[in-house]
Formats: structure tokens, sequence, C-alpha cells
């Protein structure tokens, strides 16, 4: 803002009383600025807070998974060489791509 300021640079409402040209106008933008960094804080405060609180009651966040413990399974199991793939595989809920990166060498 001070850079603005010694280029001769303002802002001035044509609604409400605010013109940072002048001392007051400089100082209502000022906490303008204070009070919506505070609310920000507020929001990330208390957006913690329910993040915190939902991992201490067990619960899980982000996106649900998408395949079954078995298939889970089945592909670390392809993945450490212990298995090949089946044609099960071929009708899980994985994309085509994902199904084809998953296939081991002959």
């Amino acid at each position: 803002m001070s850079g603005l300021r010694k280029r001769g640079v303002g802002f001035t409402s044509l609604h409400e009383a605010l013109d940072t040209t002048k001392p007051g106008g400089r100082l209502v933008f000022h906490v303008f600025a204070a009070l919506t960094e505070f609310i920000r804080e507020l929001i990330v405060q208390g957006t913690d807070e329910g993040l915190d609180a939902a991992r201490a009651r067990g619960t899980r966040l982000g996106s649900p998974p998408t395949m079954t413990e078995e298939q889970v399974r089945h592909a670390r199991d392809l993945l450490a060489g212990r298995r090949t793939p089946s044609p099960r595989s071929r009708s899980s809920s994985a994309s085509p791509g994902t199904r084809s990166t998953t296939t081991c060498p002959s």
C-alpha cells in the first residue's frame, strides 16, 4: 500500500466515505484489513479444531476409498510379484489406465 501511495495512487469508494489519499481513509482501510485478517484466522482456527475433533472421534477424513480391502490386497500382491493379474482384476472399479499398469511382465 505504501508503494502505491508513493506513486500517488489512491482508492476512493463511491458508496462509502473511504478515501485512502487522506489519513482518515487510510485508517479505515487498515482497520478493515485487520478485521478481515482476524476473521480469516478465526475461520482457520475453527476449521483446525473441527478437524482435530473429528480425528479424535475416529472419523475418516478425505474421499471415501474407491477399492475394497480385497482389491487392495490383490493389488499389493501384484506389486510384490506374488500373484499375476486375474480376470477379476479386469472387472474392478479401477479405470482402464490404472488396470493396465498393474499387469506383470511375461
